[in-house]
């Protein structure tokens, strides 16, 4: 009997998955896309913290938003970036270690733990003229 694909796992006859791609847990915080992701012991947490507004939809706003996006990264947590992607969204990112046995609860923990140290810096950016997306 061949491996069943189911999602991101591949399913072994034995039952036994095998991950295809590194998997993912991904949910909403205040309207912006968050992702979590373990590979090799370490976690990736993501959010999608809006976009930079084109010049067209109002100069002193993308002037604003732009200045904010500047002054930000030195504020942010040590281990944290901010980027600015191609398409001019903006996305924030942490990483950390995770021990060798990570529980559920561990994962959830660090989960929401980026999502509430998050806010204040969703708050800056919004409060700039970043919309979120």
């Amino acid at each position: 009997m061949e491996p069943l694909s189911h999602g991101p796992f591949l399913v072994e006859p034995d039952g036994r998955l095998a991950a295809l791609r590194p998997p993912a847990l991904r949910f909403a915080w205040r309207g912006h896309g968050v992702e979590a992701r373990v590979e090799g012991g370490r976690m990736r947490l993501t959010a999608q913290a809006g976009a930079l507004p084109y010049t067209v939809e109002g100069a002193p706003g993308r002037a604003a938003a732009i200045a904010e996006v500047g002054r930000l990264p030195g504020d942010l947590p040590q281990g944290w970036r901010l980027r600015v992607l191609p398409d001019h969204r903006l996305r924030l990112e942490a990483a950390m270690e995770m021990p060798g046995l990570t529980t559920a609860t561990a994962l959830i923990g660090a989960m929401v733990g980026f999502a509430l140290t998050l806010d204040p810096y969703l708050d800056r950016l919004e409060l700039a003229g970043v919309a979120a997306g």
